[in-house]
């Protein structure tokens, strides 16, 4: 048995913007009379960047998928960062849009606790290290302990 993992990040989807009711109206005649795509592109207007980032996370719009109910449409065309579900049942119209959760970069330990951890010596890391034959260091100075 085989099991794979994913190379890159997880994708997530932050919410762009949610419209119900009267100001959803206009959006869902435009999908019935010119498609979903032609919605998209109206709606990607709402779209300000970061600043949309920071609002999705602060107010909790951050999804591992894509939500939809059993009366949604979802469109989510080939190569485009974004997805649209609308339904007509409920008057309302969705645009999210791929969010990749950028992890923390890891905290480095400093050299000679990594090297504590590593079970070796200062200066058998020093050692190892392989001189760069471009270096302009003279010989006398290659392969000298280095103090970190």
């Amino acid at each position: 048995m085989y099991v794979f993992e994913r190379d890159e990040p997880s994708t997530r989807w932050i919410s762009v913007v949610f419209l119900q009711g009267e100001e959803a109206e206009e959006l869902l005649a435009t999908i019935e009379r010119e498609g979903p795509i032609a919605a998209i592109y109206r709606l990607r207007e709402y779209d300000h960047g970061d600043a949309t980032i920071e609002t999705a996370l602060a107010d909790g719009y951050v999804y591992d998928a894509v939500p939809t109910g059993s009366t949604d449409h979802t469109i989510e065309p080939f190569g485009s960062p974004y997805a649209l579900t609308y339904s007509d049942t409920f008057g309302y119209v969705s645009l999210l849009r791929r969010y990749e959760d950028k992890a923390e970069p890891e905290r480095v330990p400093s050299a000679s606790r990594a090297l504590a951890f590593a079970g070796r010596s200062p200066r058998a890391f020093a050692d190892d290290w392989p001189p760069n034959p471009a270096s302009a260091a003279p010989p006398s100075r290659l392969n000298r302990a280095v103090a970190l």
